[in-house]
């Protein structure tokens, strides 16, 4: 087992995505997964129907306890749905190695359309989250929230993701899979600049967690050293299979096969 991630994010009560993706995807890749929990949620394949708090001291207190025992070598944030939650996250954070590489994954709507980062998080999370990070992970609606811009093509992928670089990342990767287009592209820039991976798109309704997934397969790969460049190739290579072999389950939006294999 190679690569200690600790996945701070909310739980899916119905397995594709959220804690639950997260750790199924850091395991199969041969990484070691431990979690801090922000948020209960009950949902299924159709959607999220109810969200339950976990107060802030105890988020706290469960990142604190993973860091000072197991440790980490790459932390990777998924929903973080209010300003406490942040300031939480980054209190407990700044008191340990602050080179641990961070991935935030800035989740702000569920596939069904359920809301999970208030508008007040929103600006928190630019101002004062984005630079602690080294990788930022939006898809197309996040992008554009998070740049102001309305995002069409390849082009404004780049404008957008460059427009959020300026908060502080050190690096951007937007992912294209909301975009209406024949191959899902995907614009990773870094130090070196842009880089544009093109993949294979599949018209499914099987890809519940699939942002979850990709940004959990960055950080394993991450953790066990890979560079990131070839690290974002890697994850999508496994989100590539997790899609063409889902196991087509539920009513709704269903789970991705997280399995590896």
């Amino acid at each position: 087992m190679q690569g200690k991630i600790l996945i701070i994010a909310g739980s899916d009560s119905g397995g594709g995505a959220g804690i639950q993706g997260d750790v199924k995807t850091v395991t199969a890749l041969g990484g070691y997964a431990a979690t801090a929990i922000t948020a209960l949620t009950a949902q299924n394949t159709r959607g999220v129907f109810g969200i339950m708090e976990v107060p802030d001291e105890f988020i706290s207190r469960q990142i604190e306890l993973v860091l000072s025992d197991i440790g980490a070598d790459v932390i990777k944030t998924g929903m973080l749905h209010r300003v406490g939650v942040i300031k939480a996250v980054l209190e407990s954070l700044a008191k340990f190695d602050k080179k641990i590489p961070l991935i935030v994954d800035p989740v702000m709507v569920a596939k069904g359309g359920a809301a999970l980062l208030d508008a007040e998080a929103v600006e928190y999370m630019k101002n004062h989250l984005f630079p602690r990070a080294f990788l930022v992970t939006p898809n197309i609606p996040e992008a554009e929230i998070l740049s102001g811009m309305k995002i069409s093509g390849v082009d404004d992928m780049v404008k957008a993701g460059r427009k959020i670089m300026e908060y502080g990342s050190a690096a951007i990767l937007v992912k294209g899979g909301h975009l209406d287009s024949a191959k899902v592209h995907n614009v990773l820039i870094d130090g070196a600049g842009v880089k544009i991976y093109n993949s294979r798109r599949y018209h499914t309704r099987n890809t519940h967690g699939t942002g979850c997934a990709f940004a959990s397969a960055i950080a394993t790969f991450l953790a066990q050293k890979i560079p990131l460049r070839r690290a974002v190739k890697k994850a999508l290579n496994y989100i590539d299979m997790a899609i063409r072999t889902a196991p087509d389950i539920g009513r709704g939006n269903g789970p991705l096969n997280h399995s590896g294999r």
